[in-house]
Order: structure tokens, then sequence, then C-alpha cells
């Protein structure tokens, strides 16, 4: 009886041991994926290569780095600011020559004429001109004058760097307009009435702030891009025997009316003292009756 029971129990471990290892064999998805359904891995993704670090994915391409130049760096930076102004007078034998002249080469350098002025004497005729001309083109202008136009009498030539003064008031208008906008938006959020009359006053006060330094920007601008050339074509005219006032006639002439005129200059400033002619007298009869009085006693 007892070989029986034990006999019996060996039987059923024995398939309990069975069924576990079935069971276990069939609870596994990775080997059963594996084995019927993922197919092996294709033959380009086990060739390929991890990169060595992550710079190297970031770097561009042989064929697109040589097709594709790398642009230069930005440079926040205000480029030279030189104003140059001159001043030239030169001797010309024909006034209207001259001007011909001055308007060719004023023509081919790309330059005008803001002021004209012209003056004429017994001594000399006089033009004087103001001349806006570009900055690059300013030099052969000036050697264009001195060269083919006349003698010259007297040249200045002047540079001003106003670069700092321009990188000033840049930064200080940016910094402005910053300021504008804050106010602005603050206006938009004010709640009393005061508020919006205290910030609208400092608003007009900025906006007239920017405007004066937009304009001192423009004036720079202007005077930067183009230079100013005071020029002066001078004439000395020629004396002719009819015209002339040196000769001996003219000069006695001119003597004698001279003499005239310092006379009767004289003439009139004595009698300019009239109510001191009148007090004499006066002073010269209590004189004479004093002394009178004086003797009888």
């Amino acid at each position: 009886m007892k070989k029986t029971f034990l006999l019996l129990f060996i039987t059923l471990l024995m398939l309990g041991c069975k069924k576990s290892e079935l069971e276990s064999v069939n609870s596994s998805p990775a080997v059963a994926a594996y084995d019927v359904e993922a197919p092996p891995p294709p033959k380009e993704v086990q060739q390929m290569a991890p990169p060595k670090a992550i710079s190297e994915k970031l770097l561009p391409d042989e064929d697109q780095s040589s097709q594709s130049p790398v642009a230069p760096k930005k440079i926040d930076t205000i480029s030279k600011k030189i104003i140059k102004n001159g001043n030239m007078k030169i001797q010309v034998g024909d006034i209207k020559k001259a001007q011909t002249q001055v308007g060719e080469i004023l023509k081919k350098n790309d330059a005008y004429i803001q002021n004209e002025q012209f003056q004429n004497t017994d001594m000399d005729d006089n033009l004087e001109l103001i001349i806006r001309v570009p900055h690059k083109n300013f030099d052969a202008l000036v050697n264009s004058f001195s060269d083919g136009v006349g003698s010259v009498l007297s040249k200045n030539i002047s540079s001003n760097d106003v670069t700092e003064e321009y990188t000033n008031v840049s930064i200080k208008l940016a910094n402005k307009k910053i300021y504008l906008e804050k106010y602005r938006d603050m206006l938009k959020n004010a709640s009393t009435t005061k508020d919006m009359i205290e910030i609208q006053e400092t608003i007009r006060e900025l906006e007239d702030e920017i405007d004066i330094a937009e304009g001192r920007l423009r004036f720079i601008d202007d005077r930067v891009k183009y230079s100013t050339l005071k020029l002066s074509l001078y004439k000395e005219k020629v004396r002719s025997s009819s015209t002339s006032k040196i000769g001996f006639g003219s000069r006695l002439a001119d003597s004698v009316t001279e003499g005239w005129n310092s006379f009767v200059s004289f003439l009139l400033g004595i009698i300019s003292f009239w109510p001191f002619l009148l007090i004499i007298p006066v002073i010269i009869f209590l004189w004479r009756k004093w002394k009178a009085g004086r003797t009888k006693n």
C-alpha cells in the first residue's frame, strides 16, 4: 500500500515539473518573437559605426563646406566719420573763362555749387563759391583747381574726426528710444489722470530729445558724405590811361578835393560848438565889467 502511494506521488511530481518547464518556455516573448516573427537586422545597420563624438555630427560634410563659403562675422561698430573742409583763393586772368572751367571740374567730380556770390569793385573782380563734393572726390577736386584754373594764392585743408561724437549720440539715441517705448507702455496702464499727465510730459521730452539727436546724426552724415570747399576766384583789374587814378593830374585833383572836404569838415565841427561861442562874449563882458569896477574902487 505504501509503495503504491509513493509511486503515485513520484508520477505526479514528474508531471508537474514537465508542465512548469513548458509554461516557462511558452511565456518567454523575447525568444518567441526572435525565433518566429523578428527578422534578422539589415546589413546596413550592422555595418554602420556609431560616431566617435557628438561634435562629429555637427561638422559639415566636405562637399557642402567646399560649396558654401562661411559667412563673415558681423562687426557691430561705427565706421570712421571724417569731415573734410577747405578754403582756396585763386587768381585768374578771366573770371568768365575760369567759371566755365570750374563748372567742368564740378561736373567731372559729381560736385555742385551750394552758394555763389560775385563782387565787382574798382580794384578787382571776386567770385565766391561754396562747393559740396562727395568725400571720395574731394582731393581730386582740389588738385584740379590747383593745376588748371589759375595761380593759387592761398589754400587751407582741414579734417575733423567726429567718430566719437557720432558714437555717443547713437548710443544715447538708442537708449532714449528704449525708454520711450517703456513710457508708452506705462501710459497704457496708467490709472490716474496725474500719472497720465506726468508720463505724457516725459514722453514729449523724450521725443524732442530723439528728434534733436536724429537731426545731429543726419547733419554729421551729410558733412561726412559731402565735403565743403570755399573757392574764391580773384581777378585784379588792369588800369588803363583813361581810367587810371594814379597819374599826377588825378592825384592833384584828389588832393584838392580831399583838402576841401577836410576844410568843410573842420568848419562844420566849429559850427557844432555854437552854444560855447555864445557863452564866450558873455564871459568877456562880465570880466570887463568886473575889472572896471575894481579900477574905480
